[in-house]
């Protein structure tokens, strides 16, 4: 516990690992702590056709791969575990992984964000025996059968079309007529002849036997009308919660927890910095969460010089 790190990075992704990557090469020896599931939401992301210099798109897992053997090359030395807790009323700071104890005069926030359940009657049992958030986890396991989709957004209309790879037919649940998703993720969902879009239907309770999932009950918001939806698979895309549960109320967030900042990319907390989908509650790109990486590593730099 004697050596005290000029930098911790906490989470990795697109955001974590390019602010190891610039704080690498600034010379910082930077410390990251990638988690148990390194490499954030786009571990679970087939294929990204959006990101600057990928012509022909690239997988997610691949990107994430490449980004950490690119940072790790400079010098960002990664460990594959949680941080269970943060204690920021005196520098150096503390963080706690595993029961051990990391002191670090600066701190990079890039944990992300998770997904968001339901909690219908029914769901906590059948987690994993065919309800799940991952559609490119999970998706082959449907292969033949029909399956249906939660949600309203991009990701939901990503993953309807996605399980047209492996199921015969994919029901696109959303509550609401009016979808969130982007038009050209829309367009793809409505023109899939796979597809079946049931709006105004929400999940009422789900159904299941010995083997798993059967089906759902679902209700029309509107008069609390009921209808049977038989499927053996279900995924819920409804959108994420930012982690920051580690941080213990330390650092200033917003009504929905995620990271406020309140100098460039400096949050409430002198020397503590975050980057992603922790504090990004509007644009939630691996673009924009690598841009912000970069920035926090920048402002670091700067904050530790202005230290001396």
């Amino acid at each position: 516990m004697s050596t005290v790190h000029n930098v911790i990075i906490i989470g990795s992704g697109p955001a974590g690992y390019t602010a190891g990557l610039y704080a690498a090469r600034a010379m910082l020896e930077p410390l990251m702590f990638g988690g148990y599931m390194s490499g954030g939401q786009l571990m679970l992301t087939s294929d990204i056709e959006n990101f600057p210099g990928y012509p022909k798109g690239i997988g997610g897992p691949e990107m994430m791969m490449e980004l950490r053997e690119q940072a790790e090359r400079f010098g960002l030395e990664v460990r594959d575990q949680n941080v269970e807790s943060v204690d920021l009323s005196e520098r150096p700071y503390k963080v706690v992984v595993e029961g051990e104890t990391f002191l670090t005069h600066a701190i990079i926030v890039s944990t992300g964000a998770e997904s968001i359940w339901l909690n219908a009657p029914g769901e906590e049992e059948q987690k994993g025996r065919g309800i799940s958030t991952c559609a490119t986890c999970d998706g082959a396991f449907f292969k033949d059968e029909e399956v249906m989709v939660i949600g309203g957004g991009d990701s939901a209309c990503e993953e309807a079309t996605f399980l047209t790879r492996f199921a015969s037919k994919v029901t696109l649940v959303h509550r609401r007529d009016v979808f969130r998703a982007s038009n050209i993720m829309y367009e793809r969902a409505v023109k899939n002849e796979k597809i079946e879009i049931k709006t105004f239907r929400q999940v009422k309770e789900w159904l299941s036997d010995e083997k798993g999932l059967t089906g759902a009950v679902l209700e029309d918001p509107r008069n609390g009308e009921t209808e049977n939806i038989d499927v053996t698979g279900a995924f819920i895309a409804i959108g994420h919660k930012p982690i920051t549960g580690f941080l213990g109320g330390q650092v200033e967030v917003d009504e929905e927890g995620y990271i406020l900042h309140k100098n460039h990319t400096m949050t409430s907390v002198d020397g503590v910095f975050a980057a992603g989908d922790v504090v990004d509650t509007r644009y939630k790109q691996a673009i924009t969460a690598a841009g912000m990486g970069c920035q926090a590593a920048m402002d670091v730099e700067k904050w530790l010089e202005d230290q001396h």
